[in-house]
């Protein structure tokens, strides 16, 4: 297949077709062997810790290691023939591993603009996928992301571990009892300090690395260390800021937990909020970040409410945690942290407390299973990494377009407010990096 009709990426049926070759066991949901094949994406920083992880994983063989700065994916590939005593291939270009009908799927810790396009191709050539968060750089691609999962029946795993974190399990169990009463509120939040992104003048990029494959879809700019490895995050044509950094993490868990207590009681709550809206700015950092260091979002459902709250310039914690999640009820509550879970009783005196820790392996071995058995996984998108990335992505938008939203889940689009859609996809993509259509099922 010619490769940029493959990425502007049309999902015509002779597509479908041309891709469907390499489908036969994986469709059926068998392996070609009890080994899985992947390829690791985007491995310097949190892509880097998913290649340790997934390495460590022994019915596992990483074929390639895939990046864009030479540098980084010359150390990787050193770092999995140290650990597993055979050497990957190094590849810089994604679509050689799709063309390889040995891999099972594709492992990605790109930055968030690269999130959808691997994802959606990965699904057309008969992949399962593991991403990180959040599941798009924005609304629609997230919606296509799951379109692609759906239509092409593949396993897919958004890198929310708390899913899998046994201390998050069992504080959801607590939460399913129905010890909390009646519940009608939710918070997430974030305090953890970061530091000030430049500014500093743009650059010549490094001689090593493909920078205008790195843009990919985005807007053709000057190269700019802080724009780059590290702090890609906090600019609008590659990140989501910290709501979709660490923000989904904990809106993710406030809002299993909120589910989970209102299901106990009977009752069941709407995936999508009827109204959001979001207030803060750059308060704190004179510095080059577009995205808001101080920020308040309130997302509405019929009879209940779920907060986020992020402040990045300190670290005053909530409930003893810098970041976090809590579910109130008239009987009680329960706070949820990185390392361990505690409920209290209606005066707030603790009754129970529980420590944890990260459960990354058991997030990556999870997927493993699921590509074995075709189940959905406990991040599978399209009901769990979707749904929460959703609010990240609107929170942003009610913040950039400074009202707030009411988004409707049949159109994908916001009510009565056309100005704002332009907050809910890339205004353009750059060819070749074209967001191919998919129709919803």
């Amino acid at each position: 297949m010619d490769r940029r009709r493959f990425l502007e990426g049309t999902s015509s049926a002779a597509g479908a077709a041309a891709l469907g070759t390499v489908l036969s066991s994986q469709a059926t949901g068998r392996l070609a062997n009890d080994r899985v094949t992947v390829c690791v994406m985007g491995v310097r920083g949190r892509g880097g810790s998913l290649l340790t992880t997934f390495a460590s994983l022994p019915d596992v063989d990483i074929k390639y290691v895939c990046d864009l700065d030479e540098d980084v994916l010359n150390s990787r590939v050193a770092q999995v023939e140290a650990k597993r005593g055979r050497k990957p291939q190094a590849i810089k270009d994604y679509r050689t591993a799709l063309d390889d009908k040995s891999v099972d799927a594709i492992i990605s810790g790109c930055p968030d603009h690269w999130h959808a396009l691997p994802t959606i191709h990965a699904c057309q050539a008969g992949k399962d996928v593991y991403v990180e968060k959040p599941d798009g750089h924005n609304v629609i691609e997230g919606r296509t992301m799951v379109a692609a999962a759906r239509k092409y029946e593949r396993v897919t795993q958004m890198g929310t571990q708390g899913r899998s974190g046994l201390h998050h399990l069992r504080a959801i169990d607590y939460i399913a009892s129905g010890k909390l009463g009646k519940v009608r509120f939710a918070k997430a939040w974030e305090s953890s300090r970061q530091g000030a992104v430049g500014p500093v003048p743009d650059s010549e990029p490094p001689s090593t690395v493909d920078y205008n494959r790195w843009l990919g879809p985005a807007p053709l700019r000057p190269f700019n260390r802080f724009r780059f490895h590290g702090h890609w995050r906090w600019f609008f044509d590659y990140g989501t800021g910290d709501l979709g950094n660490d923000g989904v993490h904990r809106l993710d868990m406030a809002r299993w937990a909120l589910e989970t207590a209102v299901e106990a009681q009977g009752e069941k709550i709407p995936k999508i909020p009827r109204a959001v809206s979001a207030h803060g700015g750059k308060y704190y950092f004179d510095d080059m970040q577009e995205f808001p260091d101080t920020l308040m979002v309130t997302y509405d459902y019929p009879g209940y409410v779920l907060t986020y709250e992020m402040r990045i310039w300190n670290r005053y914690p909530l409930h003893g945690e810098s970041e976090g999640s809590v579910v109130y009820g008239d009987a009680g509550y329960v706070v949820i942290g990185n390392r361990g879970w505690r409920a209290f009783d209606e005066r707030g005196k603790e009754v129970l407390s529980e420590k944890g820790g990260d459960n990354s392996i058991g997030h990556a071995r999870n997927f493993i299973d699921c590509m074995r058995s075709r189940e959905k996984c406990r991040a599978d998108l399209e009901t769990v990494g979707h749904p929460s990335s959703l609010l990240c992505h609107l929170g942003n938008a009610a913040w950039r377009a400074g009202r707030t939203l009411k988004f409707d889940p049949q159109t994908y689009t916001i009510r009565d407010d056309a100005d704002a859609n332009q907050f809910l996809v890339r205004s353009q993509y750059r060819k070749p990096w074209v967001l191919p259509e998919i129709a919803q099922l």
